[in-house]
């Protein structure tokens, strides 16, 4: 199900005011999967496609936290280069499918894991002895294979951080008999994607749309961890500028001022009509054309017309109309309720 957000009204880019507000769209891939969805804002000025695309993918992919296991020590073994009686794969092995276990950790401390098995047997992740902080998510991981007559047991420590932490530098300050530290990726974004598409509006067609892809393992949904990433974002842009003060006002857009100026005599002040077009509504093909062949190019223009006279344009049918009034509704607005010659 595709979910579309109008953005709030808040300065921007100065076209903004010409284009209209960009609109913010969410798709799942999969029907009912959270962690997999496709994100589309658009129109955008020139330029800006690369410019918030790449932002948002680096942080998606260096700072968003999540768990990973960061150490384990395995009965019999010293190393990671050894191996234990009765199982199949070596501790390099054990330490790599472990790499690969996606959890959903709600604290920030360390917390120690168990594994105890008898062979014959084929041990997955679901076999590990959590608490109630820690939930595995892809129990079905095989770890490793205990043979008849073999045992394995082993304590696993688990944290949530949130990057990269490669296991020389713990070792380095935790250096034990035993201890066999592994690199741990605590990022839960599996892939990032984002393309930049040509948009327009009216006669522009310089306009940009951008649109992300985003997988995570489903510790974080993809809509929670684009949000968490444009909020940080957001925190340190907040450096830069001051809420106080505003530079160039004129040349920043802000829709609180696109309502008609009024005089003291109460007339319309206004040089002209403000004019947005259409086509920011995203109206399905049949109705756009509809409405443009009936001479119905702005949003302006829109409202100002009647169910009646909507249902007389060429082409334009009940199911048309429904589109309208709810695309109007979402944006606060409605078609008008009498006709302009009354």
């Amino acid at each position: 199900m595709r979910a579309t957000h109008f953005l709030p009204l808040c300065p921007m880019h100065i076209i903004q005011e010409e284009i209209g507000l960009p609109t913010f769209s969410v798709t799942p891939v999969t029907k009912g999967d959270a962690t997999h969805a496709v994100f589309v804002i658009g129109p955008l000025p020139p330029g800006y496609g690369m410019t918030l695309g790449n932002a948002l993918r680096r942080a998606l992919l260096s700072s968003l936290p999540g768990a990973a296991v960061l150490s384990m020590r395995v009965h019999g073994a010293q190393h990671e280069y050894a191996t234990v009686k009765g199982v199949q794969e070596t501790i390099l092995d054990i330490g790599l499918n472990l790499k690969r276990l996606k959890m959903r950790k709600h604290g920030k401390d360390l917390e120690v894991i168990t594994l105890q098995a008898k062979g014959p047997k084929v041990v997955t992740a679901e076999d590990l002895k959590v608490s109630s902080d820690i939930e595995v998510l892809n129990k079905d991981l095989p770890i490793l294979t205990v043979e008849k007559g073999g045992a394995i047991d082993m304590q696993i420590t688990v944290g949530k951080g949130v990057g990269y932490a490669p296991a020389s530098e713990r070792n380095k300050k935790q250096n034990e008999p035993g201890l066999i530290h592994i690199d741990a990726i605590f990022s839960p974004v599996e892939k990032v994607r984002f393309t930049v598409e040509t948009a327009r509006v009216g006669q522009r067609t310089d306009l940009e749309k951008l649109v992300v892809d985003v997988q995570t393992n489903g510790s974080l949904s993809a809509e929670e961890a684009v949000q968490f990433a444009s909020q940080l974002l957001k925190s340190y842009f907040e450096y830069f500028g001051s809420t106080e003060k505003v530079v160039e006002p004129e040349f920043i857009a802000d829709f609180s001022r696109a309502g008609p100026q009024v005089g003291e005599t109460g007339m319309d002040l206004s040089v002209k009509e403000s004019y947005t077009p259409i086509e920011i509504l995203n109206f399905s093909p049949r109705t756009l054309n509809a409405l443009i062949n009936a001479g119905v190019g702005s949003i302006e223009q829109l409202t100002k017309c009647t169910e009646a006279a909507l249902s007389n344009f060429r082409g334009f049918g009940a199911k048309a109309l429904e589109e309208v009034k709810q695309t109007l509704a979402e944006r606060g607005l409605k078609l008008s309720e009498e006709s302009l010659d009354s």
